[in-house]
């Protein structure tokens, strides 16, 4: 009924502004055009300047305002279609991780693991976070920037394997200028979705200018939850899901706002404050059931609810100017995130329950068996700040030089309840209703570093550039996490620390201490690391002509160590990924080609994998290669455009994977296992991926029209670098989806056509198995219970929709 009254509402409102003739979306036709993307002439600032992207040595894809709104990109995941080095694993809208150039060991995002291998910028500010990368809509951005490979020296620790940065289109004092729009469309097997959207740029005297710009969205629902029922065998109660059953009920609303302000206090020095903000909602689960009650490709059973809230809000500012002919910057931010989660979690509970019979642990306080049933709360508080300061040398010199200093302090304060409804006290962790497990905890990631590149003009055509980035990192972990003292003697509460000293487990009859973090009961976590370093680059560029480069780089990038939340581990370290790279550049006339070879190392990988009690481990216990090739080609002549990019990447660890690190890799000590020989292929990311997009631009009478092709293949990919887990999931296929639009644009009017995924091509981008992992296997009903369920997060089906923009 909801989701009914909210499509009235969106067509009535649709109908409306369509009668009225007073709004449009996206095709923007302001002033100040990004990049013209199908020239030479596209400006991107990988190296913190602003350079041609052709002059730029480094692999790098830019996509621009125009191009990103013709592509029909709205969220993360559209993007990356078109990044060919780039690959995405998604569990549903704001809970992404994103690879570059096969880089990827099969890190789950676990609250207490590694940080991701690729950093995200939002303008001049890092936003990565452990969960993910932010959702941010993609509108009125300048340009997308994708620089694959080790970034360090100029980006830092979470840019290991390579760095996306969203640009944001800047306040401009030339005129008072808007767009408004508005979006109705329908996704195939599914309901329908509207955006609406709009900026204004307004000037505030000669030298100041403010840009508002804001958007609501509303994606339809594809995923039916079918009814179902199951009993659980050892206490005999019967649970269904009829007050859940929805077709369509995976659906979102994502809305927010930005508001940038640019002030020249004089000729020299700019000041520009930022403030953005957005608030996604999500319904139901983005993964399709493929075992179990549920069979089909849209199709799923759950017996809790499911969801999200995610919001943020940054808050950042730059200030550029001169002192003499050297330029300085000095920037800084904060951002703020909380997300609220509501997962199913039944199905561990009656797996465990058929096969281990562990019903009979749940109980209430008279010693009856309550249902097993499971889900999990979650509530996840994130705080980043930042400051940079650098200098920059004359561009025009034949020495020059850019530098700085770098600080960040994020912080990750995380809750997460496993509840099973009515159980006893005695099995309840303390300070909770009906908690049987409980994460209390604060992880803290400080980062410092000092960086600098140096480039010297051999001659005239030949460049040699030297770089270093020298850091530190300090991260800590404390707080509380798992089961009651009823539960379990070995963790959770037993291994709370007591006012002795001692654990409880160890003084049962003692005094917890009081607890370091607030909320938690005990503190049974308190663990630090910290290390120091320096990373490299050395790059030489020979400039054949002004159409044409070569250049030859060998760089590393870093990740930084962190805690083993289990007390018996040792902290994990920090790993490295070593780059050998050769490139070109090339523009002749309307053709430009662009490509690089390139070998990546990577060492002291930060290996992740479910241990004892489902708690993820992180063991320096890999050592990798990666060998590839990508190239970018474009073309343009007249009103046609044709652009294509691929990316190969062969990505093998060059070591056997045991369980328990060793300096020997011998896998056949006692109490070891082999869980990945050497030669097994990386995980998550394919061999092959590529794009092509065709576009013609013609006149209809005293319209401008167009019409646009867009080709997406992503190849098959492996779901577990673990060969017994690898097994089990299956491989993921390769798919391949087409996008098509028609449109018509006069003067401040646009309307457009379109559909994504015009095929209905079926794709997996991740998969995962609910199960009791060292019996499950993929026979599974209520019925045989010898098994676990399996659920994989698809691409979003066929979607046809229908755009009008006016700009004003």
């Amino acid at each position: 009924m909801r989701k009914s009254l909210r499509n009235k509402h969106v067509r009535t409102a649709v109908a409306t502004l369509l009668a009225s003739s007073s709004v449009a979306i996206s095709l923007p036709a302001y002033a100040q055009s990004a990049a013209a993307e199908d020239t030479d002439e596209i400006v991107v600032t990988a190296q913190k300047r602003e350079q041609n992207l052709q002059d730029v040595p480094v692999a790098i894809t830019a996509i621009g305002t125009e191009k990103l709104d013709q592509l029909q990109v709205n969220e993360f995941a559209d993007v990356v279609k078109f990044l060919p080095s780039v690959t995405i694993q998604q569990g549903g809208p704001g809970f992404a991780q994103v690879y570059f150039r096969g880089v990827a060991s099969g890190e789950n995002a676990n609250h207490s693991a590694s940080l991701p291998t690729v950093g995200t910028y939002l303008d001049e500010m890092p936003i990565t976070t452990i969960q993910g990368a932010l959702d941010i809509h993609a509108y009125d951005l300048a340009r997308v920037e994708a620089l694959a490979g080790p970034q360090g020296t100029l980006y830092g620790a979470s840019s290991m394997a390579g760095t996306l940065k969203l640009v944001t289109n800047a306040p401009d004092t030339s005129g008072f200028y808007g767009n408004a729009g508005v979006e109705i469309n329908n996704v195939a097997h599914g309901d329908f979705g509207s955006v609406f959207e709009g900026f204004i740029n307004a000037p505030l005297s000669d030298s100041a200018a403010l840009r508002l710009v804001g958007w609501y969205r509303d994606d339809g629902g594809y995923i039916d939850n079918l009814p179902g029922s199951r009993t659980y065998p050892t206490s005999g109660i019967t649970q269904n899901n009829a007050a859940l059953v929805e077709k369509n009920y995976n659906d979102a609303e994502t809305y927010g706002a930005r508001l940038a302000l640019g002030i020249d206090l004089d000729e020299n020095w700019t000041i520009k404050p930022t403030l953005m903000g957005q608030i996604q909602n999500t319904e139901g689960s983005y993964a399709r059931e493929r075992s179990g009650q549920s069979s089909g490709k849209y199709t799923t059973v759950q017996y809790n609810p499911e969801g999200s809230k995610d919001k943020w809000i940054q808050a950042a500012m730059t200030i550029e100017g001169k002192i003499g002919n050297w330029d300085m910057t000095l920037t800084g931010g904060h951002l703020r995130r909380k997300t609220e989660t509501q997962s199913d979690y039944s199905d561990y509970g009656y797996f465990y329950d058929a096969l281990s019979g562990y019903g009979a642990y749940w109980y209430d306080n008279a010693g009856d068996y309550v249902s097993p049933n499971q889900y999990i709360q979650g509530i996840d508080r994130y705080r980043k700040s930042f400051a940079e300061f650098r200098v920059s040398s004359p561009q025009d010199a034949s020495l020059r030089f850019i530098g700085g200093l770098f600080w960040q302090r994020q912080t990750h304060n995380i809750e997460q309840n496993y509840i099973i409804d009515d159980i006893a006290d005695s099995i309840t962790v303390p300070g909770t209703d009906s908690n049987i497990w409980l994460t209390k905890q604060l992880r803290t990631d400080r980062d410092y570093a000092a960086f600098g590149e140096l480039s010297f003009d051999v001659t005239d055509k030949l460049t040699l550039t030297g770089g270093a980035r020298v850091y530190k990192y300090d991260n800590s972990l404390f707080g509380f996490f798992g089961f009651a003292r009823g539960y379990s003697r070995n963790t959770g509460v037993a291994r709370c620390v007591t006012t002795t000293g001692a654990e409880f487990r160890d003084n049962p009859t003692g005094t917890f201490a009081t607890p370091i973090l607030p909320g938690a009961p005990c503190t049974n976590v308190d663990k630090n690391t910290s290390d120091s370093d320096f990373i490299h680059k050395l790059n030489a560029t020979y400039k054949i002509n002004d159409d044409a480069l070569v250049y030859a780089t060998w760089s590393r990038g870093f990740r930084p160590g962190g805690i083993n939340r289990r007390g018996t581990l040792p902290p994990y370290g920090p790993d490295e990924l070593d780059n050998y790279e050769l490139g070109w550049k090339t523009t002749f006339g309307a053709f430009r080609f662009n490509g690089a070879v390139y070998q990546e190392d990577w060492n002291n990988i930060q290996l992740s994998f479910l241990g004892a009690n489902g708690l993820t481990e992180i063991r320096n216990a890999g050592i990798a290669r990666i060998r590839g090739v990508e190239m970018d080609v474009g073309y343009r002549q007249g009103g046609f455009s044709l652009n294509a990019g691929f990316s190969y990447n062969d990505a093998e660890i060059r070591r056997d994977f045991c369980r328990i690190a060793n300096a020997t890799f011998d896998c056949t000590t006692p109490g070891n296992a082999l869980l990945a020989p050497a030669g097994s292929r990386l995980p998550v990311t394919p061999k092959f991926k590529g794009n092509m997009i065709a576009r013609y631009e013609f006149p209809i009478s005293d319209w401008n029209g167009h019409v646009q092709l867009a080709a997406n293949h992503t190849g098959s990919r492996a779901t577990d670098l673990r060969t017994a887990q690898k097994a089990l999931k299956g491989n993921l296929g390769a798919y391949t989806t087409v996008d098509f639009s028609f449109g018509v644009k006069k003067d401040l009017w646009s309307i457009e056509a379109f559909a994504t995924n015009l095929f209905d091509s079926f794709g997996v981008v991740n998969t995962g198995v609910s199960c009791v992992e060292t019996v499950c296997g993929t026979g599974v009903t209520p019925s045989t219970p010898t098994g676990g369920a399996f659920y994989d997060t698809i691409i979003k089906p066929r979607v046809i929709g229908l755009k009008f923009s006016r700009d004003f």
